[in-house]
């Protein structure tokens, strides 16, 4: 039996929800671990923000399979398209940064940033939702 509608947006609601707790201890992992590289390790920007960015990546895949859209399916098959959709909307959300800051009146870039973040976040939720962990997968 089909869920009632109302039971559809339950659902979808407590999913977002808890992919945002899961997108602010992404947050949290990345910038602990950029804070480690840099000041302990020594590293340059460029290589701890990557690695930082990865360990926040590898905790949303595994958090978000298994507790926010609990999927059956095995990790390999999730993994590739986790990681296609996370190009793509980084890619639509980095177009959007640079289209903002262009044509901002704002003289603080930093706002466009929070634009593109919950951009972001709304999109990669549904590519998430439907595409990585939907039906069929």
């Amino acid at each position: 039996m089909q869920l009632s509608r109302s039971m559809q947006k339950k659902t979808a609601f407590l999913q977002l929800i808890k992919y945002g707790i899961v997108g602010v201890s992404n947050t949290l992992i990345s910038m602990i671990v950029i804070y480690l590289l840099l000041k302990v390790a020594g590293m340059k920007d460029g290589p701890a923000n990557f690695i930082g960015y990865i360990a926040g990546l590898i905790n949303s895949f595994i958090w978000n399979r298994k507790w926010t859209f609990r999927s059956q399916t095995s990790w390999f098959k999730t993994f590739v398209p986790f990681i296609i959709m996370f190009v793509v909307c980084y890619a639509l959300q980095y177009g959007l940064l640079m289209w903002l800051n262009t044509h901002s009146t704002s003289y603080d870039n930093y706002y466009n940033h929070l634009i593109g973040m919950v951009f972001f976040t709304i999109i990669n939720f549904f590519a998430n939702k439907y595409v990585t962990f939907g039906k069929g997968r």
